[in-house]
């Protein structure tokens, strides 16, 4: 059998999702035994002084008798995250003009400005080119 029948007996379905500057793939494969497991991984695209990229990738593989704890805990992670803060997205990184508590009432103002300085200089990558 060659390399790319191998490749297309393990990918057997795919889906992608795209977040800002990471991506996630979501890959069902293949064991040798013919079984299946899920591979989730993230990348992200940096961007060197030079204008060159790279990525760092970050892999899990899942298999099914994981399935239920895994999915369990996922719920139960993101259901607490959701309850407690909503699903508006809250930090500087994601919102230009947000403000700590103590930023808001006038102390720390030099952290404020490094913040903002910092982030001014950011570009947002568009992963369409990939």
């Amino acid at each position: 059998m060659s390399d790319h029948e191998m490749m297309d007996k393990e990918e057997i379905f795919s889906k992608v999702l795209r977040a800002g500057r990471r991506t996630y793939f979501f890959d069902v494969r293949a064991t040798k035994a013919g079984d299946y497991y899920l591979t989730i991984t993230e990348s992200k695209k940096f961007t060197n002084d030079d204008g060159s990229f790279h990525y760092k990738k970050h892999k899990i593989y899942l298999y099914k008798e994981d399935f239920a704890g895994f999915t369990e805990i996922l719920n139960e992670m993101t259901s607490f995250i959701v309850e407690e803060k909503g699903e508006e997205v809250i930090s500087e990184r994601h919102q230009r003009d947000y403000q700590k508590s103590y930023e808001k009432n006038g102390t720390e103002e030099h952290l404020k400005e490094e913040v903002t300085a910092s982030t001014e200089s950011f570009t947002d990558v568009s992963f369409d080119d990939i």
